[in-house]
């Protein structure tokens, strides 16, 4: 294990995070508001612990997968820990497990609150928790990558370890500049929103911040009500951007260099937008008559059916009222989630497509026993590998989201309160149902629980393996 290098890539990490609170100390100022020292003394922490870290040079920057999931591991836990001291510190949250359960729950992009009256919040707070969304949501080693390169090919360990999917892959050969190509695609999509729901009359700072949480696909609001306040025409903006950023980078990636034909061959994008629609549809006939009129009946459904499908969490209506098929329907989607390689969390649409045709492939087999079957996507053979990693990763997904549920029961609240709170947290998708539904929260968690449900959360992000890998014993063997 090379625990130099590790040290040395943590401190980068608190660089940038130290870098990351320059803006809500601006904000506060543009405000006035004296919650910007809690700010300053994090950034100022953060810049030092990194500087007097990076003193201390790796004797070498060569590392493998261990050392990469390791590090993405830690980097989650330090960014998270050292990003609730403003909150702490300014007394916004008393509680420091609190405080750290609602950074964890932006950075990841989850969205679940313990907050109560967000309102109330001062301008560098809310813009603090908005902006933690978009960090996490692209992956801070990611923008480090794009910036500041490590040694050669070995930093491929770390996207593979930190970006969500079954498989990841360069775009091009040089992990930097795929890296700075997935940023650059991330900062136009931002911008272009901001510019959207500046048209629709959303005021500057709500425009900005709500960006943040559409495209990192996290689900903060400024309002108690999230964005039910907000007029249809930037709710439609809010949904065209969250299936946006639910689809793989990789198919804006090839328009980008004028192979569309290889983009439209997704099969994992055409069943995602198939389940988004096709759902909204089947929610619109079961709530038929809720609204004015049959058009915004389809527009709340589209709107709670993309936010719950991109993770996003963001709700215009309480929908805990809706039939129970609607609930049930919505709860489904939890549990699949977006695109692989895009901001989304949850199990994966190209997971649950290629699960899919391996149970096709295991029925064939069964009648044709000496037919030989293999899995395709895209008009491309799957190596073994990687239906293999798929069904363990179901497995240790099953695992986990049951030792989780349990563990929360002590608790005692009811039945749908816990599964969908663990179906929330580990899907990164925030509002589940009953007292986490969107108009409800974790306030009254205990803390034991909200501990579990911040390493549902970071293990859920990660996607299981490098937490795992953290938390072997093996893994700090020499």
């Amino acid at each position: 294990m090379n625990y130099s290098i590790i040290r040395y890539i943590l401190c980068r990490v608190l660089e940038f995070e130290g870098a990351f609170l320059i803006l809500p100390c601006i904000v506060a100022c543009i405000y006035g508001e004296k919650e910007g020292f809690a700010f300053l003394i994090t950034m100022l922490l953060c810049l030092i612990l990194g500087f007097i870290g990076k003193l201390f040079k790796p004797k070498s920057k060569v590392f493998y997968a261990k050392e990469g999931f390791v590090t993405v591991s830690l980097s989650w836990i330090v960014i998270s820990v050292m990003g609730a001291l403003p909150f702490y510190i300014s007394g916004t949250i008393p509680g420091y497990i609190d405080a750290l359960f609602e950074t964890v729950s932006g950075f990841t992009t989850t969205g679940g609150s313990i907050l109560t009256d967000v309102e109330s919040l001062a301008h560098c707070t809310q813009f603090w928790r908005l902006f933690t969304h978009w960090i996490g949501g692209m992956g801070v080693l990611v923008l480090i990558l794009a910036i500041l390169p490590l040694s050669g090919s070995y930093n491929m360990h770390l996207m593979r370890a930190e970006s969500p999917g079954p498989s990841v892959g360069k775009l091009v050969p040089k992990v930097r500049n795929t890296a700075m190509i997935l940023y650059g695609i991330y900062l136009v999509i931002t911008v272009v929103e901001i510019l959207f729901l500046c048209i629709t009359g959303l005021p500057l700072f709500d425009a900005v911040t709500i960006t943040f949480s559409t495209v990192g696909t996290g689900g903060f609001g400024l309002l108690g009500d999230s964005v039910a306040s907000y007029s249809t025409a930037a709710q439609s903006v809010i949904i065209i951007f969250m299936i946006l950023c639910g689809i793989n980078f990789n198919v804006y990636y090839m328009f980008l260099i004028k192979r569309p034909k290889e983009a439209f061959k997704s099969e994992e994008v055409r069943v995602y937008l198939l389940l988004i629609f096709v759902s909204a549809f089947f929610i619109t006939w079961n709530i038929r008559g809720s609204f004015s009129s049959i058009f915004m009946d389809f527009h709340h459904s589209l709107l709670q059916v993309a936010s719950i499908m991109t993770t996003t969490g963001f709700a215009s209506v309480d929908y805990n009222v809706w039939p129970e098929f609607s609930k049930v329907l919505l709860f489904l989607l939890t549990l699949i989630g977006a695109c692989a390689g895009s901001t989304g969390g949850g199990f994966k649409v190209s997971r649950l497509v290629v699960l899919f045709k391996s149970i096709k492939n295991e029925i064939s087999l069964v009648v044709h026993p000496r037919s030989v079957k293999k899995v395709h996507m895209d008009g491309k053979m799957l190596p073994e590998g990687v239906t293999r990693s798929i069904q363990v990763y179901l497995m240790i997904y099953v695992s986990v989201f049951l030792a989780s549920f349990l563990l929360i029961s002590l608790n005692g609240f009811d039945f749908t309160t816990n599964i969908t709170a663990v179906a929330a947290n580990l899907n990164n998708v925030g509002p589940g149902l009953n007292m986490v539904g969107p108009a409800g929260g974790y306030s009254e968690f205990s803390v034991f629980s909200k501990l579990v449900l911040i390493f549902d959360m970071i293990t859920g992000r990660l996607e299981f393996l490098p937490m795992l890998v953290l938390l072997t014993p093996g893994t700090w063997k020499k």
